[in-house]
Order: structure tokens, then C-alpha cells, then sequence
């Protein structure tokens, strides 16, 4: 049966309404290899009521905490009044492969992220946590690096009373069907055995949403930028 967008696709809408004052997390990318392990992580996590997720279709998890608003990315104003809680979480990405053109990418790492954050921001979400990606600038002559920081800098205009970017490099994602990103994890693992581009360590999607989730409990207002050699540490 198809499904409206905005349509909750587990019981607990009225339940929802009178959670809105509690710790709420709203989050984009919800299925992605990140963004699921920091679903996993925030159900666990007692300081969270409330766990929003914007997906296309239901992820199939079942707890009592999970909200999912079904939604169409093209129109997220017709989810608008979902997109309210205290921390929003965008880890939503893809490649120009998987999204069959740059236009197509940029659509989806930029546009939609802008969209939401404005909508967050216009119903008094507070927190913003981005997933962007090493070396975004939007000075970069790199497209996807100038992509990502052009996203940055919109957000960052929203002035969202905190805002944390994390800049990771090369993800090591648990059964990755990404054949050039396998290979390449593993030639990044061996030259960092032979001490060589250590700082460049791939890193498992689990330990980055780890500090993602950390993230909001430790720093305070204004805006945070995680770069790569410090997510590790942080």
C-alpha cells in the first residue's frame, strides 16, 4: 500500500506530540552506513525520548523510541511540521556514480540538507550536527569538496545556536559494495602498518558516529569544526 509523505510508518504519532518538549534527535540519512549506526547508538542513549527519521521507505526497525516520517526529498515542505526537536543530524550523502549525474548529486548532498536546515531552523530546532567531508571548501576547484563547503557556509548563515561540522576522509563502512572504496581501505591500512599517511586512517562508520552523538553532550554554543585528524581524538 503506498504510503503518503509525512505519513508515520510505525504507531505513536499522538505519543509523539507530547514528547516534543524532551531530548529529540532528527535525522536525514537514517539508512546510510553512518547514519544507521547513529540511529543504533541514539536509541540506546537514555538522554534521548525521541528519534525522528527521514526516510524514503520504513528501515524496518522496530523500538518504541524510533519515529519514521516517510518522505519524498523533492518536497520536504510537506513534512515540515515532523522536522521539530532539539539536535537535527544530517548525514545524508551519495556519490556522482550512485546518483547517476553531478546535478543529481548535488541535489542530494546540498540541496535537500539546505532545505531541511532551513525548515529545522524555522521551527526552533537548535543543534545542527553536519556530516561533511575533508578538504570542503568552497573555494576548492574540486567539486565535491566545494560542494561540501558551500553547504557548510549555508548552514552556518541559518546561525543555529550550535553548530558542528565533522570533516571526515576515507569511511570504513561494515560490507561496503563499493569495490574501489574496499580496495582502496586496504591499501590506506597497509601503508598506515609501514607508518605512511597515518592521518589519512580509514575510519569505521561506528567510531564516527560515536563522536557525532558525543558530539552535542560536550561542546558548547556557536559553531565546531571537526576536522579529520582530530575526529579520532575527540
Amino acid at each position: 500500500m503506498h504510503t503518503p509523505p509525512g505519513t508515520p510508518a510505525v504507531p505513536g504519532f499522538l505519543l509523539y506530540l507530547t514528547h516534543l518538549h524532551k531530548m529529540t534527535a532528527l535525522i536525514i540519512g537514517a539508512t546510510g552506513a553512518t547514519g544507521n549506526d547513529l540511529v543504533q547508538l541514539l536509541l540506546n542513549d537514555p538522554a534521548y525520548s525521541r528519534i525522528v527519521v527521514f526516510v524514503r521507505r520504513p528501515t524496518g526497525i522496530i523500538d518504541h523510541k524510533l519515529f519514521e516520517v516517510l518522505t519524498d526529498f523533492y518536497k520536504v515542505e510537506d513534512v515540515a511540521e515532523f522536522i521539530k526537536g532539539d539536535i537535527w543530524f544530517s548525514c545524508l550523502g551519495t556519490t556522482r556514480k550512485a546518483a547517476g549525474s553531478r546535478n543529481s548529486q548535488w541535489q542530494i548532498d546540498y540541496e535537500i540538507p539546505v532545505k531541511f536546515a532551513q525548515i529545522a531552523r524555522r521551527n526552533g530546532v537548535s543543534t545542527a550536527v553536519l556530516l561533511s567531508a575533508y578538504g570542503a571548501s568552497s573555494a576548492s576547484n574540486v567539486f565535491y569538496s566545494k560542494m561540501k563547503g558551500e553547504l557548510e557556509e549555508r548552514i552556518d548563515a541559518l546561525k543555529f545556536n550550535r553548530y558542528i561540522i565533522f570533516r571526515p576522509g576515507l569511511l570504513e563502512r561494515k560490507h561496503s559494495d563499493r569495490t574501489g572504496e574496499r580496495l582502496f581501505t586496504i591499501l590506506l591500512k597497509i601503508m598506515n602498518t609501514l607508518g605512511i599517511a597515518r592521518r589519512f586512517c580509514p575510519l569505521p562508520t561506528m567510531t564516527l558516529a560515536t563522536k557525532l552523538l558525543k558530539a552535542p553532550k560536550v561542546l558548547s554554543g556557536g559553531r565546531h569544526v571537526i576536522e579529520l585528524e582530530k575526529i579520532f581524538t575527540f
